[in-house]
């Protein structure tokens, strides 16, 4: 007869899965899932009229809500029937004896509560651009080419985080210096609340290190600047006056000045009145670069006219002097180790970990402090 060992309860199971289920339920109400389905209906009527697409601009509004509606209903359905299934697997594995079963039960119920807190997170972005698309501005600031290797690695670091999360990068322009890194980047996150979620990054970081650009290996502080702000959509009444434009083209480089491309395709547009430049540089053709540039210009204007308009400049692209006395965050690697929001408090003692893109923890914390602002 084989011999069978008592399954010992470390954790909590009933009282956690309970805790899930009411937090679920909050969300629900929150994400007021009927009103969804009705308006999920609606939509659905109006794609299915043969005319949709007389209109474009119309029919791109009507699509886009009803797939972001639709994905919202769908990940909440999905992570209640997760939690259904373990606390079907743990009450087996329970019943059973069964020390595998259990082992599957306890990983999945993690991962679990790690989706029902991003999903509680994602019920507080709720502002008027939150669920757009992002475009993501880093130059860099004080510190030399410290500052100019920084602004490289936040740009890695946050198209790393895109990575993981499955979400596709659109690179409109990459500026290099001469030694090393960037001096400036420019690129879009394609997903859906990308702009709510990165919006709390906006701001100065800075990071200390032994410099490996200083041959008496001194410590050295650098700062970089980092600008987000929402995707343009075909119904945001944003025009530009092409005679308030200055186009300049050039030639497209690499780092260290290596060039790219052996025709003048870069395009660099200048909106005279507000001083507001942008360029790209990613594709081959002239017009597709200034189409793509023109694109970054009307989400900055707009980003510009709502700030002037609400009086919250601050909220839609942070402060971004990239210099001591207004930092956000700071990257510190020498003489210890450690990653501190300043206005959160939130911190992480594994810099290369953030630096590869693990900035969930900073990002959830950001959010909630934001949201905690706001109601102050």
């Amino acid at each position: 007869m084989p011999v069978t060992f008592p399954v010992v309860a470390t954790r909590d199971y009933d009282n956690e899965i309970k805790q899930l289920q009411a937090t679920m339920v909050t969300i629900g109400k929150v994400l007021d899932l009927d009103e969804m389905q009705r308006e999920i209906a609606t939509l659905g009527e109006e794609v299915a009229d043969p005319n949709l697409w007389d209109d474009q601009a119309n029919a791109q509004r009507v699509t886009g809500r009803l797939s972001l509606l639709q994905g919202e209903v769908d990940r909440f359905g999905a992570l209640s029937s997760r939690l259904e299934d373990v606390e079907l697997m743990i009450e087996m594995g329970t019943e059973e004896g069964d020390e595998t079963t259990l082992a599957e039960a306890d990983h999945e119920l993690m991962r679990i509560a790690k989706a029902v807190e991003a999903l509680e997170v994602r019920t507080l972005l709720n502002g008027e651009y939150d669920a757009r698309e992002a475009i993501v501005s880093i130059r860099s600031g004080a510190g030399g080419v410290d500052a100019a290797d920084f602004a490289e690695q936040l740009m890695r670091m946050y198209t790393r985080w895109a990575e993981r999360n499955k979400y596709p990068v659109e690179v409109f322009d990459v500026s290099y210096a001469e030694e090393a890194g960037i001096k400036s980047a420019e690129f879009a996150v394609h997903a859906p609340y990308a702009y709510g979620t990165l919006s709390v990054e906006s701001g100065t970081h800075r990071l200390v290190r032994i410099s490996p650009f200083d041959n008496q290996g001194r410590r050295q502080t650098s700062f970089a600047a980092v600008e987000v702000i929402p995707q343009l959509e075909q119904t945001d009444d944003i025009e530009v006056d092409e005679n308030d434009l200055r186009v300049d083209v050039f030639r497209s480089g690499g780092p260290g000045g290596q060039s790219v491309n052996t025709t003048d395709s870069a395009v660099r547009l200048t909106h005279i009145p507000t001083g507001t430049v942008v360029s790209c540089q990613n594709e081959k053709s002239q017009l597709q670069n200034k189409a793509s540039a023109m694109v970054v210009l009307k989400a900055k204007l707009l980003a510009l006219k709502k700030a002037e308009e609400a009086a919250l400049k601050k909220d839609l692209k942070g402060d971004v002097q990239a210099s001591w006395g207004d930092q956000m965050r700071s990257y510190v690697l020498n003489p210890y180790q450690m990653v501190k929001d300043l206005r959160t408090e939130y911190e992480s003692g594994n810099p290369q970990s953030v630096l590869d893109g693990d900035i969930d923890g900073f990002l959830e914390a950001g959010i909630r402090w934001r949201r905690g602002a706001e109601s102050k």
